[in-house]
């Protein structure tokens, strides 16, 4: 049975803080027509430039996943194209007033509420799907990173994580078909080591971090110095590490959500290719740079599928 293309019903508006700049930005999503993909249009610039959402596109993968074309960028659309994949969105024109997309609480969390609030609109097109007839393969033996799909006729995915601390032991997350992306994925937030958040304060990053919008792993006992400088940092009279390891500025929506935004980030990333992927998709260890690459092997092998 063939299945028709998507777009939402009508516009909606997003604003909020990106993750990396500090910058404030406001999106708005618009219906799109037939066949014409996830686009994004950076109205403040002067020639309103058009930027693709798309493999092809990708220039940066070092903190998150980021775009550029016709001298434009719009970065960390891993969360907003996981929503989109998620809930089957396949056309959308993203009209964005600054470079980095909203972090928001660290989920799609904000992107699938409202889309499943303004409606979703079945089109005329037919959806057409990538696969692939082998098995493709990215690795990094050095680093305990592997991707691997698998031929299959079904959307299946499987993360795997283990960083090899305490507090965030090896963790397992399935998705046995995108059906399930809510409520089983979407809310799941980033998450961070202590470490690296403190690394990346002391480097001016992170600019608009939160304790609201990313869990925060502590690997190593802090001193309290430590903790008051996160609090003055992120405006709050307190945090404190809980018993579980994690600090107290959130609770766990899952048990296993670190494995869980992986995958949602995997789905995201993978969207790139342009069109859905049919195929039992095992990740190990995924990370925007290993997601990006394993796509780009996905596109040089993918034949379409109704």
């Amino acid at each position: 049975m063939t299945k028709k293309q998507k777009t939402i019903a009508t516009p909606f508006t997003v604003s909020g803080k990106g993750l990396h700049t500090g910058k404030d930005a406001t999106l708005v999503l618009k219906p799109a027509p037939d066949n014409f993909g996830i686009v994004f249009q950076r109205v403040d610039l002067p020639e309103k430039p058009f930027v693709k959402a798309l493999i092809s596109n990708v220039f940066d993968t070092s903190r998150s996943t980021n775009l550029r074309e016709n001298n434009a960028d719009v970065k960390t659309v891993e969360h907003l194209l996981s929503a989109l994949a998620g809930l089957s969105i396949d056309n959308l024109l993203i009209e964005i007033d600054n470079e980095e997309i909203p972090i928001l609480d660290g989920s799609a969390t904000e992107y699938v509420e409202n889309i499943l609030k303004v409606g979703i609109v079945e089109q005329d097109a037919e959806r057409e799907y990538f696969s692939v007839n082998e098995v493709v393969k990215f690795e990094k033996p050095d680093k305990g990173i592997e991707l691997i799909i698998v031929p299959s006729k079904h959307e299946k995915y499987t993360v795997m994580v283990d960083y090899g601390t305490h507090v965030l032991a090896s963790q397992c997350a399935t998705l046995k078909h995108l059906d399930q992306y809510v409520p089983e994925i979407y809310n799941c937030r980033t998450f961070v080591f202590l470490h690296e958040l403190q690394l990346l304060i002391s480097n001016n990053l992170v600019k608009g971090g939160d304790v609201d919008n990313a869990i925060v792993f502590v690997d190593k006992k802090p001193k309290q110095e430590e903790l008051n400088h996160l609090a003055q940092f992120f405006g709050k009279t307190g945090v404190q590490v809980t018993e579980n390891g994690i600090l107290d500025n959130v609770e766990l929506r899952h048990l296993n959500e670190p494995a869980r935004h992986k995958l949602l980030d995997l789905i995201g990333d993978l969207y790139l290719l342009g069109k859905p992927i049919k195929g039992d998709i095992i990740a190990k260890k995924p990370g925007h740079f290993a997601n990006t690459e394993f796509a780009k092997l996905i596109a040089e092998a993918m034949i379409p599928v109704k």
